[in-house]
């Protein structure tokens, strides 16, 4: 599943749909790339009406031709019974209820990444390993974690995951922290006017993680409990970290945090862009990708 129906207001643009290689591939395509070589099956995007057009030419057709291809629109009306949208609320519902989009066209174990993102073709194959051994109404779930200061930018704050793993690879906690990033010296966020320091190896969710079916019903549970304690509020968001913690904490469901070779990057700022453009020219000067991808 790849959440692509983010409105990219911090990077200027549909960055999901920019193209990024040497033969116009978008981040995008090296990710269903790299998933069809670990072994994936079929993709779903999670993506906003608006761009429907414009995503099934440039997507659909030509990614289909190689792996199995659906399309969900995340939809801000589309809310269990009994909940209205607040009136003069434009922002989508978040990571979490995207993720609920997609609950009527998957039917197996499945990874979740951000469109945005590159994890590295080793990410997806300890995910595909890891999901294999999971029956549908399996509760053991998955994540991949990389080191916080491999995941900011030099062009401003981002927004992360913030992880609390034992010492059995399991995760404890998430929380999504808002604003992280560089300050004298000193990685945080900033807080009721006080910067609360991170330590740089702190291990953050990139939004790669690996579910069963049984997700979307712990979840949809969840989004109930938001949309009472936050849906009358124009600008909350049901954000995927925040279930997960939950149900963790309420002992119903296990979540083991991946270890990976793969380099993660990604494009938060347009800033980000050609350093993410020179990556990619890089890897494929190695041999890692072919020029021409599909």
């Amino acid at each position: 599943m790849i959440l692509a129906a983010g409105m990219g207001s911090r990077y200027g643009g549909l960055k999901q749909m920019d193209s990024m290689g040497p033969s116009g591939e978008t981040i995008m395509d090296y990710s269903v790339y790299d998933a069809l070589q670990a072994g994936f099956g079929k993709v779903v995007f999670v993506i906003r009406k608006d761009i429907e057009a414009d995503f099934r030419e440039m997507f659909i057709e030509k990614i289909g031709k190689h792996i199995p291809v659906e399309y969900v629109i995340q939809d801000l009306h589309d809310l269990p019974a009994g909940f209205q949208v607040p009136e003069g609320r434009q922002k989508p519902w978040g990571t979490g209820h995207a993720i609920l989009a997609a609950r009527e066209v998957i039917k197996e174990p499945f990874a979740v990444i951000n469109a945005d993102d590159f994890y590295g073709r080793d990410a997806f194959q300890v995910m595909a390993d890891y999901l294999a051994k999971q029956t549908i109404d399996s509760t053991d779930y998955c994540m991949v974690g990389y080191p916080l200061v491999n995941t900011l930018s030099e062009h401003g704050t981002v927004n992360r995951g913030v992880c609390h793993v034992n010492r059995e690879g399991h995760l404890v906690e998430v929380v999504e922290r808002i604003g992280l990033g560089w300050r004298e010296n000193i990685v945080g966020f900033e807080q009721d006017g006080q910067w609360i320091e991170v330590l740089p190896k702190t291990v953050v969710s990139m939004n790669m993680w690996g579910f069963t079916p049984k997700y979307f019903e712990q979840s949809q549970a969840d989004f109930i409990d938001f949309l009472n304690e936050q849906g009358q509020e124009l600008k909350s968001e049901f954000f995927i970290p925040s279930t997960v913690s939950k149900l963790i904490e309420e002992g119903n469901c296990i979540v083991t945090v991946l270890q990976t070779s793969a380099k993660w990057f990604g494009i938060t700022y347009q800033e980000d862009r050609d350093a993410t453009v020179a990556k990619i020219k890089e890897m494929v000067a190695a041999g890692e990708y072919p020029e021409k991808l599909w």
